[in-house]
């Protein structure tokens, strides 16, 4: 299992938080979220052959954040 760290820009609230987190979420193999408003991290745990990355920044960026890192 990969924990992987996304720097993401446009989250400012708890809308944007269970946004992320369930989008996240709902991909098969990720097992944890955690969203970090102040820094602007979103912190998943995954399986990396189920969920790869870039399934996950796909998720995020269709709720209107930018992954950018």
């Amino acid at each position: 299992m990969d924990n992987t760290i996304l720097h993401v820009d446009g989250m400012s609230c708890e809308h944007c938080v269970k946004a992320v987190t369930d989008a996240a979420s709902a991909l098969d193999g990720v097992h944890g979220v955690d969203v970090d408003l102040a820094a602007g991290t979103v912190t998943v745990a995954h399986d990396a052959a189920k969920a790869p990355l870039d399934k996950i920044k796909l998720a995020i960026e269709d709720q209107g954040y930018e992954v950018v890192a």
